[in-house]
């Protein structure tokens, strides 16, 4: 896999990772025509799985590089990856904010964001997993970037680990959309279309993530931190309250255990 990715220049690299991360979401989404309904402990297990596969890569694939990066820079090794962490939760509690969204399984009296009323569940539910994405695409692409700089802490094997990370914790998310707007009397084809509209937005974001840190070397050690600080906000704002809103607590728990596992040993042995 990794010759497949040797030949290419740093966007290329960029953009097939995150093409396999979006046919992911593609995927999940896909169940649509296999099934009309999912059982919830299934859904809830898939999206704790998805909060540890995300967890592990802010530490193992960002905060731990950043660091490492930051320790010849003369300022305190810790201070890009804690400002950069920090900034990141900020920007996606910002976005939070703005961006109108509904989270799965949530009421639409509950729905999110500037203004939110009036707009259709569909539309709600997509925004919400598109959030999602904007740092998991930034993640991807500043991994790369980190290798095209030839920075002794980034390997390409690590941006790959990362990337397949990021793909198999999409796989619920496009269920997670799918299914539910199946359930309320959407067509197949329609809710599979909503389910991977939703990684579209991951592409973009990663080629901008590559391409900021490619010209502007200083800022990797933040933007790392920056990528894992937004990651793990979504993570705790909305991926374990959701697995967890329909009693399957402990279910949700171990899943995310599982995803931390899988994603560690990704990095560790790719890295």
């Amino acid at each position: 896999m990794v010759n497949l990715f040797q030949n290419l220049s740093p966007i290329g690299q960029t953009f097939l990772a995150t093409l396999f991360t979006w046919g992911m979401t593609a995927l999940g989404a896909a169940l649509v025509f296999a099934t009309r309904g999912m059982r919830q402990k299934l859904l809830d297990g898939m999206l704790g799985f998805a909060g540890g596969v995300m967890i592990a890569a802010s530490y193992w694939s960002l905060l731990g590089p950043s660091i490492e990066m930051s320790a010849n820079l003369g300022i305190p090794a810790w201070f890009p990856a804690a400002s950069g962490f920090l900034i990141g939760g900020v920007f996606l509690w910002g976005i939070d904010k703005l961006l109108p969204h509904l989270h799965p399984n949530t009421p639409l009296s509950q729905a999110e964001g500037y203004h939110p009323k009036g707009r259709k569940r569909s539309t709600l539910l997509v925004l919400a997993i598109t959030l999602h994405n904007i740092p998991e695409g930034l993640a991807v692409g500043i991994a790369f970037g980190a290798v095209a700089n030839g920075t002794s802490d980034a390997t390409l094997a690590g941006a790959i680990a990362l990337a397949l990370g990021i793909g198999i914790q999409n796989f619920p998310e496009g269920v997670a959309v799918a299914l539910p707007l199946r359930g309320e009397g959407m067509t197949k084809m329609r809710s599979f279309l909503y389910g991977q509209f939703s990684g579209m937005v991951e592409p973009i974001a990663a080629i901008i993530g590559c391409i900021a840190v490619t010209f502007v070397e200083p800022l990797l050690p933040y933007a790392l931190s920056f990528a894992a600080g937004a990651m793990i906000f979504v993570v705790a704002e909305e991926v374990i309250p959701g697995s967890q809103e329909k009693g399957n607590k402990d279910l949700a728990a171990m899943s995310l255990m599982v995803g931390f596992v899988i994603m560690m040993i990704l990095d560790v042995a790719l890295g």
